[in-house]
């Protein structure tokens, strides 16, 4: 089976060559040149309909419906290419897992991590670890307030990575990782974090329950185990809701 980018791909193809069929013959019937702009709005309502019909989310809807009206204004704007370039290139820096792992840049806010203490403070010294653990929002201020305890983080982007190495310096209880989360050996730890999204889910508890210890605990921010009722769910004083689904092991 084809990964889900080369799937989105595929459908937003699909819409390109269905549309471009129908209009390069008609207007080359007429010999008058292609009007580009509705053409592009062509394209964007047969991809919104193609993905419809294969019951994408609806935020990968929302891009197929916008992606070829875009281009064409992109192009109207004739913006020089090298700033593509550099978008692209920061892209990849901040948002690597995004682009390779469906998982997008989340970031823990002070309600969650208040929340997250609470957990720790009822289970004594621990080795806790942030899987995506993105600019050390949730490890650096726990590992401040629990000296005790141990923090490992996991990042794969480069340049929230960075941000986070920077702002852990100094923390003998910190250690911060450039690695892929699917590297991340759980056996040892205590307690595990994610706050990821729904698509790696399925894999990672597989992944939890093969890995992690009797009596550890594995907490998602937002996203349940499909399939896996939690044993606790903390429902966090914030807007918009971030629960936190709590599974012992």
């Amino acid at each position: 089976m084809s990964s889900p980018p080369i799937r989105q791909l595929a459908l937003q193809g699909a819409a390109v060559i269905l549309v471009l069929s129908i209009a390069w013959p008609y207007y080359g019937f007429q010999a008058t040149a292609m009007p580009w702009r509705e053409t592009s709005l062509a394209i964007g309502a047969a991809a919104l309909l193609f993905a419809t019909l294969s019951r994408q989310p609806w935020w990968w809807r929302a891009i197929h419906a916008a992606f070829m009206p875009l281009v064409w204004f992109t192009h109207k704007l004739a913006i020089d290419p090298g700033w593509f370039l550099f978008a692209a290139i920061l892209l990849l820096l901040v948002y690597r897992g995004a682009l390779t792992g469906q998982v997008p840049l989340y970031l823990s806010n002070r309600q969650t991590v208040g929340t997250l203490a609470e957990l720790l403070a009822e289970r004594g010294p621990s080795r806790f670890l942030d899987l995506g653990a993105g600019i050390g929002s949730t490890t650096v201020p726990l590992a401040d307030q629990f000296p005790d305890s141990h923090f490992t983080g996991y990042e794969n982007a480069p340049l929230t990575w960075l941000a986070g190495f920077l702002l852990s310096r100094g923390r003998p209880n910190i250690r911060w990782r450039c690695d892929d989360l699917w590297q991340a050996g759980l056996e040892d730890y205590d307690v595990v974090y994610a706050f990821l999204s729904p698509a790696p889910m399925p894999r990672l508890w597989d992944k939890v329950c093969a890995e992690m210890k009797p009596g550890s605990l594995f907490v998602s921010n937002s996203f349940p185990v499909p399939g896996r009722a939690p044993d606790r769910v903390i429902e966090v004083d914030c807007t918009p809701p971030r629960p936190l689904y709590c599974y012992q092991l």
